[in-house]
């Protein structure tokens, strides 16, 4: 089998009009890259790549209709299950090895995340397990196996379920499998026609691996030796599995008709998930601009001018790239580095007033090419991320009913409800600012702070400078892991918390993003605990987070 090779030129085209960028993962015989589509449209789209080796001695003709069988799938897949399959844009041969082009998703590999963090907390685990499966099932019963799923086919992201790509490779060739053969099942290891219960297989190897910090059997040092490694020897017992044991254990079965089926599994990762205690519900707020300002550590003049408070929002911005609806800067300056991003939309009004406009937000801008997707550690966050979302070339479209685009005199642009003004508004100097949103009567607000003394680890930010100040809050909890990610190049982590106060327990999420040069933004939505998962609830912090575009201070 023909081996990807690890390394390109930074600016080495594909096809002639993909920029190959930066390396996003690798896995055996399979290397992603952030691309660049340059075509005759003025300025370039993000996208991934993703180089696998075809087998020796493949005729041009059969590596042709594996390139044809891959688009094909793409688009079943896109119809099946849509927004839980990578759109794949072109799929081509070349060179010996099978080219596909997606369009870039906001999130990372979770084979990355592995690698950066090690192990998961259980719960993580079991809720990613719960969106592969709803993927699988969505296929399956079209009779499509994935056949080539593992943690570099799996993209998770801030917010939202995870992103899968793959879909087509399994059977587009005559080997048993194209890439990362240490996730391939028994019978496939053997060369024999396989089914769902191969994908299920996948499932519980990703799953050992996200508990244990390794896969279920090593990779040798040629793909034939993976494969009867994994044909043949027994299951290393997992020891850091807790309550997912049983379930990886009953996927990880040689014999593929003693698995454990589909409903089985979603019925013991859920249960997982239901004993995992994290947030604690609870009445309605009196007011929310008390929220704004009790929800998180005060600011003073004087942190402020540290830059230590101002990392929290920096950080919490980070959340909002992890969205993938933040869009980035189109200037640089003279030292390469990102300039202040232009703000959008309708300008604020000569007075340097606030203007509200009822027009729809303008979609995000790609990155400029020399800020390519970094990597970041990520526990769940991206959640907050652990390690965090949506296509960045896709378009922020109509608002929703009730909803208008608000340009504040800083430069920034954000869809809010339609009778949502500014509450407050505290600055330190030219260094940095927050402006907090809200309405008479919502118990919602969103605190939006901009700095240029932002440090340049947002995981770090969250943890250190951040999260101390939290803690002094009356039952304050941190909600899942700090998560780091990378949206359209940019560095990011998010953070959830909740807090009480004046006797409500109130959640926040804080979403942040470096913009390079020590700068960047952050927003934090809060609400009651007890109205987060509401559908209004749900429906504003995602408005606001595929809306907001950051300008200058």
């Amino acid at each position: 089998m023909t081996m990807v090779k690890a390394h390109v030129s930074t600016h080495e085209l594909v096809a002639g009009r993909y920029r190959l960028l930066d390396v996003v993962h690798r896995e055996t015989n399979r290397v992603g890259w952030y691309g660049e589509y340059t075509d005759d449209a003025p300025g370039t789209r993000p996208c991934l790549v993703t180089r696998i080796g075809l087998p020796a001695g493949l005729g041009e003709e059969d590596a042709h209709r594996a390139a044809q069988r891959v688009v094909r799938m793409s688009e079943t897949m896109a119809r099946v299950c849509p927004g839980r399959v990578a759109t794949v844009l072109e799929a081509l041969a070349e060179g010996g090895s099978l080219w596909t082009v997606t369009e870039w998703i906001d999130g990372l590999p979770l084979g990355q995340l592995i690698e950066q963090r090690r192990v998961f907390p259980h719960a993580r685990a079991a809720r990613i397990g719960l969106e592969l499966l709803d993927v699988l099932e969505a296929a399956h019963g079209e009779g499509i196996t994935h056949g080539e799923l593992s943690p570099g086919q799996v993209f998770v992201r801030a917010r939202g379920p995870v992103v899968v790509t793959g879909f087509g490779l399994a059977g587009a060739t005559l080997a048993p499998r194209l890439a990362a053969p240490s996730y391939a099942s028994p019978e496939q290891a053997r060369d024999e026609r396989i089914g769902p219960a191969a994908d299920l297989w996948a499932v519980g190897a990703i799953l050992y691996t996200m508990v244990e910090g390794r896969p279920p059997y090593r990779d040798r040092d040629r793909p034939e030796a993976t494969l009867k490694g994994v044909d043949r020897l027994p299951l290393r017992t997992p020891l850091r599995a807790g309550p997912l044991g049983p379930v990886v254990q009953g996927l990880l079965r040689k014999d593929s008709r003693e698995r454990m089926t589909r409903p089985a599994v979603r019925q013991s990762l859920a249960r997982v998930l239901d004993e995992d205690t994290h947030g604690v519900p609870a009445p309605r707020l009196r007011r929310a601009y008390a929220v704004a300002r009790v929800a998180g550590p005060r600011w003073s003049g004087r942190a402020m001018a540290a830059g230590t408070a101002l990392a929290v929002v920096g950080v919490t911005v980070a959340a909002l790239a992890a969205t993938g609806q933040l869009p980035g800067t189109e200037n640089t300056s003279s030292d390469g580095a990102q300039a202040r991003p232009t703000a959008p939309s309708a300008p604020p009004g000569e007075d340097g007033a606030d203007r509200v406009t009822e027009v729809p937000a303008p979609a995000p801008s790609p990155p400029a090419a020399s800020s390519p997707p970094a990597s970041s550690p990520s526990p769940p966050p991206a959640p907050t991320p652990t390690p965090t979302a949506p296509s960045p070339s896709a378009t922020a479209g109509a608002l929703p009913a009730g909803f208008r685009v608000f340009q504040a005199r800083e430069g920034f642009s954000v869809a809010l409800p339609e009778d949502w003004t500014r509450l407050d508004t505290t600055r330190a100097g030219d260094l940095a600012y927050r402006v907090t949103f809200g309405a008479e009567g919502d118990p919602r607000t969103l605190a939006v702070t901009y700095s240029e003394r932002v440090g340049p680890d947002p995981v770090a930010v969250w943890r250190d400078d951040v999260e101390p100040g939290l803690r002094q809050a009356d039952g304050f909890a941190r909600i899942g892991e700090i998560e780091a990610t990378t949206y359209q190049g940019y560095e990011a982590a998010d953070m959830e918390w909740a807090v009480d106060v004046d006797g409500t327990r109130v959640r926040t999420l804080g979403r942040g993003f470096l913009l390079g040069g020590n700068r960047g933004f952050s927003l934090r939505w809060t609400t009651p605990a007890a109205d987060w998962d509401a559908t209004a609830n749900s429906r504003a912090l995602s408005t606001v987070l595929k809306t907001f575009r950051p300008g200058p201070s």
